[in-house]
Order: C-alpha cells, then structure tokens, then sequence
C-alpha cells in the first residue's frame, strides 16, 4: 500500500489526550443533490455556474478568474512552505443539497438542521440576533431577517440570491475592493465561489442588534469558497459576526474565502470573526475594507484551530479623516500555524489606522504577525499605532513578527510595539498552591493576557472564546 503524503498525513492531536478541541468536532452522512466532483477544470468552473443558472457575466467573471488562479505562483513572499502540500485535483469544489435557503428551522432538511442544532444557532438567533445565515458546505441552508430590521430596507441574504435578486447593487462593488487578480487564492474564490453574505444598510439606519453568518464544513476533502460583501451606506450602522467550524478529517480541508466591505461617508462596519476550524483545515482568507470620508471599519478577528491561517484583514482609507481598526487573537496549538496580520493602507489626509495584536503560541504551535502600514508622501495628518504581543506557553513554542510600514513625508505621527513573554513554571505553582488545577491556572493567564480585547467582543461571543481557550489550555505545560 502506499505511504500517506505529508498532506494526508493525520495531524497533530490536541497536547491533552481525550480532550476536544471543538464543540464542531463531528459530522454527519449527507446526501447532496449537486457534488462538482474531485479536481479543478473549466468544467467545474462551468459546472458551478450551470447549477446556479447565474447570467452570462458570471461565467464569464469566474473562466477568467480561473485562468488567473493558473497563471499565478503559489505565493512566497507571505507564506510558508506548507502551502505546497494542498492538492488542488483532490479538493472537492462544490456540494449542496438544493439552491433555495429555508426562511423557518423546521424547513430546513434534518441532517442539516441537527448540525446547526447542536452548534446552537437557532437559540443565538432567538437571543440576540437580527438576522442569521448558516451555510452548509457550498450553500446557505437558512436565511432569515427579523421583519423590524428589513422593513427599515437592510437587506440580509446568500450572495447566490443577492446576484439573482440585487445585481444592481452586487454588481457596483464585486470585485472592486479585492479585485481577482489581487493574490492566488482571490483568483481561486472568484472561479469558484458559493454562498457567503451579502448585506446592504440604507442610509442613515443604523441596525441595533447584530447579523449573524455561521460557516460548516461537513464534507471531508471540501473546499469552501463563501463570497461575502457589505455595503453600508452613508451615515449608516452595522455589526457583522462570523463563525466558522469543520470536523476533524485526516485529509486537508480548504477554506478559501473573500470579504469585500464598503463604508460609506460617515457610516460605520464592525466585523467580528470566531473561527474554530478543525486543525486538518488549510484557511486562506482574503478580508478588505474601503472607508469613505468620516467612515470606521473595524475588524475583530479571533483564530483557533485550522493547520495553517493566512489572513491579514485590511482597510483601504480612501476619505478624508476615515479611520481602521484590526484587534486580532490567535492561539496556534500543537501542528498548528496561525499566520495572521493586518494591511493598512492610507490613501487621503488625516486618516487613522490602529492594528492590536496579540498570538498564544502552544506546545510546538507557531504565531506570526505580518502587517502593512502605508502612509505615502502626499498626505498629511495620518496616525498609525501598531501593537503586537506575543505569548510564549512552552519551551517549543514559537512566535514571529513582520512588520512593514512605510511612512513618507513628516507630517505623520506613527508607532510600532512588540513584545514577547513566557507563562512561567514559577507563575503555574502559584496558582496551583492556591487551589487551582494546572489547566485552571494556564486558562487564566491565557485569558488574562487577552481580556482587554475579549472585553470588546459581544458578550455571547467573549464567553465562547473564553470556553474555547480553557479547551485548548487543557494539558498544554510540562
């Protein structure tokens, strides 16, 4: 028999035998009505098209995007060797069980439903959400937007349904934050995408509670390719949470998304991301933002699980005074590589930039932080304040910072921190002679060293991370 590849080659288990890593940890048996089949072709590319009985353009936008995704090197200057180990013929591109989300619970087919279910979606959704979408492998098995919310002309839906239902709008902005050609797997996404969100606020509105999108992989040799765009117009107001979760297969999973988000004058964008991939997952994402003058995006991005992350959300600030934000959390465990950042890119006077990040790195995990600031000659009044710290849990661990900020001109005002610190063995002992278990004590210094950002997510959302961090703690000293 042959051996495994480095590719099919299990990974790492969580440093504490028995324990697991994700409440998603479980799948299962779907029967799918649509399956493109293993491999990368025009007819996959065709195939896709065909079932979403999508308009000329679209075809023609993803053939050559395709062609792009080709022609293009797999990247180096970013990212790691391990990006060689995916077997683009062995991914499975497209599998769904029917093009039309379901508006009620009770609609949606019951092996879906059970997932979801489990994962408690329809109770976040009943608690404090204003509208929700779940995606299930290539498409949304559920959309629904509270009747207050729609009524004030937010629209909440599928990309699948938005390009059907909304080209005018859709078709203004695709592609035009994070155009194909931007990097290899942008070109992938835009051949091959399938679901994700769309979302347009009216102007003025300001949507109180937040919308909600959960993104499963429950097909083992899947990649998903989720296309999401958000346009808020001026004056205008909203909150956007994600998360994310696979099984644990022995073979490579591919995450593979793009997110475009326009804010116009004066308008506010809050994206929060929770992911929990299985650590079998290749998650390469594609995340920008363009601020108009006076508007604010703000990226919260929190990272567990997955084999390898590469995701730098940016914003481009393209008005006079807008500002950006990225605060970013990634914990890298054992077999695992979080490489996470932010781009900054400064294009009209008096803008402000604020990257915070801080990574855990545990057992033989790696943390990077790449980050771009770009501040050009012409502007004047720009701030940027970077901060970046590292937490070191073992011996083995490992951390990394890139930064790259480009400042030109003197009327700028623009600083960079880093630091790195270990959780002691004397620091443990501590608080193990006060009554605390080893893993009790490693989860409060980890939690200690994150809770002035965890402090800034919604509250559903800071208690989930914080469930998630004492999992992963668990047996990660000695």
């Amino acid at each position: 028999m042959k051996p495994p590849t480095e590719l099919e080659a299990p990974v790492a288990e969580n440093p504490a035998e028995g324990i697991d890593q994700s409440a998603g940890d479980f799948t299962y048996d779907v029967k799918y009505d649509y399956d493109a089949g293993a491999g990368l072709t025009e007819n996959t590319v065709r195939y896709i098209s065909d079932v979403k009985k999508e308009e000329p353009w679209i075809l023609e936008f993803r053939l050559k995007a395709l062609q792009t995704f080709l022609d293009k090197p797999m990247p180096t200057h970013w990212a790691t060797k391990d990006l060689n180990n995916i077997d683009f013929d062995k991914i499975r591109y497209y599998l769904s069980q029917g093009q039309a989300p379901k508006r009620t619970w009770d609609e949606v087919p019951d092996d879906i439903k059970k997932t979801f279910e489990r994962l408690g979606i329809p109770e976040q959704e009943r608690k404090f959400l204003a509208g929700v979408e779940a995606q299930f492998d290539s498409e949304a098995a559920y959309s629904n937007i509270k009747e207050i919310v729609a009524k004030e002309g937010v629209i909440f839906m599928g990309s699948t349904e938005a390009l059907r239902e909304h080209p005018e709008i859709f078709k203004k902005w695709f592609g035009k934050v994070i155009p194909t050609s931007d990097n290899k797997f942008s070109a992938l996404n835009s051949a091959v995408f399938s679901g994700g969100s769309f979302i347009y606020v009216p102007p003025g509105v300001k949507v109180s509670q937040p919308l909600q999108a959960y993104f499963r992989i429950n097909a083992e040799n899947f990649g998903q390719f989720e296309r999401t765009l958000i346009i808020v117009d001026e004056g205008a107001e909203v909150t956007y949470m994600e998360g994310c979760t696979a099984p644990k297969f022995s073979t490579a999973t591919l995450h593979s998304a793009v997110v475009e988000l326009v804010a116009m004058k004066n308008a506010k964008i809050q994206y929060i991301t929770v992911q929990n991939w299985a650590a079998n997952v290749y998650n390469l994402v594609t995340k920008r933002g363009l601020a108009h003058e006076g508007a604010e995006i703000k990226w919260i991005d929190c990272n567990i699980g997955s084999r390898l992350t590469m995701k730098y959300p940016g914003v481009v600030l393209k008005g006079e005074g807008a500002r950006g934000e990225v605060i970013s959390i990634a914990l890298a465990n054992d077999g695992q590589h979080q490489d996470t950042g932010a781009k900054m890119i400064h294009a009209a006077n008096n803008t402000t930039s604020t990257v915070i990040s801080k990574s855990i790195s545990v057992g033989q995990g790696r943390s990077t932080y790449r980050g771009v600031v770009h501040i050009p000659k012409h502007l004047k009044g720009c701030k940027n304040n970077t901060e970046c710290d590292a937490l070191l849990i073992n011996s083995n661990s490992r951390t990394d910072t890139y930064p790259a900020i480009t400042v030109r001109g003197n009327d700028h005002a623009v600083q960079h921190e880093a630091s790195v610190s270990k959780v002691s063995e004397e620091m443990i002992f501590y608080m193990q002679q006060r009554g605390l278990s080893e893993a009790q004590a490693m989860s409060l210094a980890v939690n200690g060293f994150v809770n002035d950002l965890v402090a800034q997510f919604p509250m559903e959302y800071s208690v989930e991370l914080k469930r998630l961090i004492d999992l992963e703690m668990e047996g990660s000293v000695g």
